[in-house]
């Protein structure tokens, strides 16, 4: 069985980093304990706690092992496998996560986050796949129009549409909606 999902949990041993045919793999177990709300007491209750090994291969590999500790909580997502295993005496389930991302959950504190060596760029200009860089239709007329709000005050009327015309190309102009902004931008 192979489907995704997301755990939130509790890193409950050292991650342990190995090297296996070249590539770095980091394992560690995570627990994740169900929480609910009895109404006939009126009060939250743990549930059952889950165990899952997790596997991280490569970067995520090396990156995982160098941020996470025992006792830190984390949200992880990944492919979920799940074996029946027997070894004479004894027989179990192993549920196992191999994870394809990984952070500290933020609910419980902070984190800091620095990019390594070999991801990072000399500035965002010099990057040519940068997702914030801008396009092709930089010159195209953008018409903004802000949802729910009213023109002149009565109810029920949306307010005009503004358009930005700086650097107009004469392209059609693209609607954009922005729910709950004052001020196009």
């Amino acid at each position: 069985m192979s489907d995704t999902i997301t755990i939130v949990g509790v890193i409950g041993t050292d991650p342990e980093k190995k090297t296996w045919n070249g590539t770095t793999i980091t394992t560690f177990r995570v627990a994740s304990k169900d929480r609910r709300f009895d109404r006939t007491s009126g009060a939250w209750v743990d549930g059952e706690t889950n165990w899952y090994t997790v596997s991280v291969y490569r970067r995520l590999a090396e990156h995982a092992f160098e941020s996470l500790h025992r006792r830190d909580r984390v949200i992880l997502t990944g492919r979920l496998r799940v074996r029946n295993w027997d070894s004479g005496e004894k027989r179990g389930t192993s549920v196992d996560v191999d994870a394809d991302a990984i952070g500290h959950d933020l609910l419980f504190g902070t984190t800091t986050f620095a990019q390594d060596a070999t991801t990072a760029t000399t500035s965002p200009q010099a990057s040519t796949d940068d997702a914030w860089a801008p396009s092709a239709d930089e010159g195209v007329e953008w018409e903004t129009t802000a949802v729910g709000k009213e023109a002149g005050g009565a109810p029920g009327e949306a307010e005009p549409a503004t358009t930005d015309t700086e650097g107009a190309s004469g392209s059609q102009p693209k609607a954009l909606s922005l729910a709950g902004v004052d001020a196009p931008f």
